[in-house]
């Protein structure tokens, strides 16, 4: 028989923990009598947005943001938002619970005074194109920010004008210094160049530790959602420490054949995965 570890520093971060307990506080508070509206899944895990749905929670678009009656409630997650959509739901009449993570929060500011600053250098992020805390530091800028996923995407920048670099808080360090030493080469001579290190240390601390942990059991099961950029990351270092790594999104994709000849398994997870759904996973073990 094997030894089951559930990771005890895997789960929710606290941004995602805030933004959880908003929205169950507003919903037990209304008891029912009061749809809340979350603009966009409040995480990246599809089996806690279900859980908080049977709640009463209901995922929004954008574009549906605007067909809401007047004094409707809307969560914004912790991903943030650009300052359009404080605008629009001001226009309407919706009232915003705002779950932003405070670590996006001081990142958005940073942006905008550098974006407003004397300077006027280029803001570049590096970051996931599309994402909804990307898409909300891009609205600091009026849109105009840079978006690089990889030094590829550095081809958009003028190197003779001066750049303000900024992360996703997500990121990881080994990706954000590679795109800094990329900048440095690149820029001309005596043109400012300005990096601000705003990776979330509860996240990027993670990676370590989780090495770490892989190499601790003969099988490690990471359990994170489909849709979190977050999780395959963090998988993938599992992986690269342990080839016995599989990813799954929750205990029905089990498989026997992965435990066979196993003294240990390790269970651990994504920021986005909530710890009931790495319980579920032990217990089906045993």
């Amino acid at each position: 028989m094997y030894r089951v570890e559930i990771d005890p520093e895997s789960g929710f971060c606290f941004g995602v923990v805030t933004a959880i307990r908003k929205a169950e506080e507003h919903l037990g508070e209304h008891d029912g009598e009061e749809t809340l509206c979350c603009l966009g899944d409040i995480v990246h895990n599809s089996d806690e947005v279900e859980r908080l749905r049977r709640k009463g929670l209901r995922t929004i678009t954008h574009d549906e943001l605007d067909r809401l009656p007047e004094g409707a409630s809307v969560l914004l997650r912790a991903h943030g938002e650009p300052p359009e959509t404080y605008r629009r739901a001001e226009a309407r009449g919706i009232r915003l619970i705002d779950a932003t993570c405070p670590v996006v929060l001081r990142l958005q500011q940073r942006v905008k005074e550098a974006y407003r600053s004397q300077e006027r250098p280029q803001i570049v992020i590096y970051g996931k194109n599309g994402h909804a805390e990307v898409n909300g530091l891009v609205g600091q800028t009026e849109g105009r920010a840079i978006v690089v996923e990889g030094p590829e995407g550095l081809e958009a920048v003028d190197f003779t004008r001066p750049i303000a670099l900024f992360s996703q808080t997500t990121k990881s360090l080994e990706g954000f210094r590679g795109i800094i030493a990329e900048i440095e080469k690149r820029i001309s001579p005596g043109v400012d160049f300005n990096y601000y290190d705003t990776i979330c240390r509860q996240v990027s601390n993670r990676a370590d530790h989780l090495r770490e942990f892989a190499r601790a059991h003969d099988v490690v099961l990471f359990v994170a959602g489909t849709k979190s950029s977050n999780g395959k990351v963090l998988f993938n270092h599992c992986l690269s420490e342990n080839p016995r790594t599989h990813l799954i999104a929750n205990a029905t994709e089990l498989q026997p054949e992965w435990l066979e000849g196993a003294a240990s398994v390790g269970i651990c997870g994504a920021t986005s995965t909530p710890r009931w759904l790495m319980e579920e996973v032990a217990a089906r073990l045993q």
